[in-house]
């Protein structure tokens, strides 16, 4: 895998990984109507950053294209996420945002 790749896949992974534990956290609050819009986002969040991931491992051609919608998708699950004060939305934010960087790197 080339080493732009690599650091991409690790930064779509770390991000999947922070939306899983934000959605699974999210379905353990009190006020879960609050938070029905934040899961969903991390959900398809973890899936297309875990998508995005493979695709670099695969060396697809498809990859770029790929990219575009995860920077999308990781900027909207971000922008969802910091609206709550809640620690583990906030490091899924983060990780998100940091993803979402990644991807756009890769198709700059």
């Amino acid at each position: 895998m080339h080493t732009e790749h690599q650091r991409c896949a690790e930064a779509c992974y770390q991000c999947a990984a922070a939306c899983e534990h934000c959605a699974l956290s999210c379905l353990q609050e009190k006020n879960i109507d609050m938070m029905r819009e934040c899961i969903k986002l991390d959900v398809q969040c973890a899936a297309l950053c875990r998508l995005a991931g493979q695709f670099m491992a695969l060396e697809s051609k498809h990859l770029l294209s790929l990219c575009r919608i995860c920077v999308d998708v990781c900027k909207a699950c971000a922008e969802e996420c910091s609206k709550h004060q809640l620690q583990h939305c906030q490091q899924c934010a983060k990780r998100c945002r940091v993803c979402a960087e990644a991807c756009l790197q890769m198709t700059a």
